[in-house]
């Protein structure tokens, strides 16, 4: 693999080297602290190369493409946006202070997704370490960073990044990221970075000026689809390849969370995300510390999580976003869009069981059978959520499951992840009942491309059928309106925060719910006429049931050994009516949850 970019080397140079396989001419002019031009010489695979001496830090560049001059796509730093000139940085002169940190396996992740931009009113990585202590308090031992590579204008989602290598100067920097990766580690939280490999935005996109980054052979939703499998695309898988070493290596992120996988088409005879695992375990080898690769993809093919001698690419483990559509049509109501496949209680039932939910039937919404099993994979491997930012942030109004449920169910909906096999997921609010929406923002400065986004996201809320106007993803309003209230201490935001806690304590603490594998949990047949989910979660001589009433009438469960209730949304602590236990039954109430330790 060739490194694109540039490196700093022992002797204080600096080496560059750029992928422009179809040019004749590369120069790179350094317009600051003095202007000057330097000529780069190309070798047989299309790299320009040049070492420089006397270069310091804060120095501001272009590259000339057969006189035409562009930032630099690898760049590390774009202090004045995605059109200026490209900053030198040395980010290996940051001093680390983890080195006793070795990261976690995925299935002991409690993670919890954030925005660095609506996360705080500073909008920084500062404002998100400010908050760890908080995090930790609550019983989260991972941070989930939605994408920070530089994107147009000051706010975005971060899914219109065009600079994958440059962090956000405005959340600030590779050295803001680095300083939060440390805290973080220090506090024995891992981080997890959101990266995008499967497109590019629109907006200050120069690739194409370089070499051929983009294929016409696939297409995605979102513009292009990237040259992984055509000609020249080595160069290009380099990149993206370099572009995650670099955070697993030198930034110190203990994880990546990778953007719609299946968008990434690959037919090589090693594929993109197979060749990915193989860095991912030299850097585990290389430093002693564990790493992980998440994938989000919508398929229901267990290949990208199979291990490689079962014909898989063998990553960690994968978004399991029909765990949330079955929950969410269950408590919601919602059949729209698509929901249209979920709906009924079998559908959460399975995805309890298996992960997946169609694993070969057929789907409405597809208009096809759809999925397969994924018998290799384990509950550890599945991440899974009652919100994200996908599932708020692509509503009309970006609203929440606490402007949609009352609390009785609000609370039902964090039983049933939390306790779950899988591995929990929660999305930045959530846990204290944030009533403030989480709705899309950009702040691109092209005036046809902000008509194009406008008009897009009103064509996507039509497939929902949903009326009223779209929030203006370029208002300020819209950025404000996302941004957390952090009103944890008034009721019942107080409760929920304390309900959270519980929760996530009963799943870190009870021995029970430490088994990870597919044999820990026993999904119970479903009861005829009774709207009612039961799992056992074991290890070691240690059990428990959860037991979930997804319905409105309140139910009298049996119990047929010696139980003790460890846990019950109904119960006062968590303004609950309060329920009744007898010595072989336990009270139900309409919409609620209890956990029971079985002797």
């Amino acid at each position: 693999m060739k490194k694109h970019g540039y490196s700093f080397n022992e002797d204080k140079s600096y080496s560059f080297s750029v992928w422009a396989p179809l040019k004749n001419k590369v120069q790179l002019h350094f317009i600051s602290p003095v202007d000057k031009f330097y000529n780069l010489e190309q070798d047989a695979e299309g790299y320009w190369h040049i070492t420089i001496h006397d270069l310091q830090p804060g120095a501001r560049y272009l590259y000339v493409l057969d006189g035409d001059e562009r930032p630099d796509i690898a760049s590390l730093s774009q202090p004045e946006g995605v059109h200026k000139a490209s900053e030198l940085l040395n980010i290996y002169q940051f001093e680390w202070a983890d080195q006793a940190w070795e990261g976690l396996p995925l299935e002991q992740m409690i993670i919890y997704e954030l925005h660095v931009g609506s996360f705080t009113n500073e909008r920084t990585f500062k404002g998100v370490i400010n908050r760890l202590d908080y995090l930790k308090d609550l019983g989260i031992n991972t941070i989930e960073i939605m994408p920070v590579a530089q994107f147009p204008g000051e706010h975005n989602w971060g899914y219109d990044g065009v600079y994958p290598y440059a962090v956000q100067h405005s959340y600030g920097g590779a050295n803001g990221l680095m300083e939060l990766v440390n805290a973080a580690h220090q506090k024995e939280m891992a981080v997890i970075l959101d990266v995008v490999y499967n497109h590019l935005g629109p907006e200050g996109n120069y690739f194409c000026e370089y070499g051929p980054y983009f294929t016409d052979k696939y297409k995605t939703p979102w513009g292009q689809a990237i040259n992984y499998d055509d000609a020249y695309c080595d160069g290009v898988r380099d990149y993206f390849i370099g572009n995650a070493r670099m955070w697993l290596q030198d930034f110190h992120i203990d994880g990546l969370r990778m953007d719609a996988v299946h968008a990434i088409v690959d037919c090589s005879a090693v594929h993109f995300l197979e060749e990915l695992k193989m860095v991912k375990d030299e850097i585990e080898a290389k430093t002693g510390k564990e790493k992980v690769l998440i994938a989000e993809f919508d398929l229901n093919n267990p290949r990208y999580i199979a291990p490689a001698d079962r014909g898989g690419y063998g990553l960690d483990g994968q978004w399991i976003d029909e765990f949330h559509h079955a929950l969410h049509s269950l408590v919601t109501g919602e059949q729209n869009g698509y929901y249209e496949d979920f709906g009924e209680l079998w559908h959460l039932h399975k995805a309890y069981e298996h992960g997946y939910v169609y694993t070969g039937e057929y789907s409405p919404t597809r208009k096809r059978r759809f999925g397969t099993l994924a018998n290799y994979a384990q509950p550890g491997q599945f991440v899974t959520f009652a919100q994200n930012h996908d599932h708020i942030g692509n509503r009309m109004k970006g609203d929440r499951l606490t402007t949609q449920l009352d609390f009785e169910k609000i609370k039902l909906v964090a039983a049933a992840y939390l306790l779950s096999p899988f591995v929990p997921l929660i999305f930045m609010g959530e846990e204290y009942g944030e009533k403030k929406p989480f709705q899309y923002f950009v702040d691109h400065g092209d005036p046809q491309l902000i008509d194009m986004v406008r008009e897009g996201r009103k064509k996507e809320f039509a497939y929902f059928q949903t009326e009223g106007e779209v929030p203006d993803p370029f208002s300020e309003s819209t950025l404000q309106n996302s941004t957390l209230s952090w009103e944890v201490n008034g009721e019942p935001n107080a409760t929920m925060l304390s309900l959270y806690k519980k929760l996530i304590g009963l799943r870190k603490e009870h021995p029970a719910f430490s088994g990870h594998l597919k044999n820990h949990t026993a999904v119970l047949p479903l009861q005829v006429g009774k709207m009612l989910i039961e799992f056992e979660r074991k290890k070691g001589d240690n059990k428990v049931r959860v037991i979930l009433n997804l319905g409105d009438e309140n139910i009298d469960y049996q119990i047929d050994r010696p139980f003790v209730c460890i846990f019950h949304t109904a119960a006062k602590d968590w303004d609950g009516n309060g329920f009744e236990v007898k010595e072989t039954s336990i009270q139900l109430p309409a919409f609620s949850s209890a956990v029971i330790d079985l002797k």
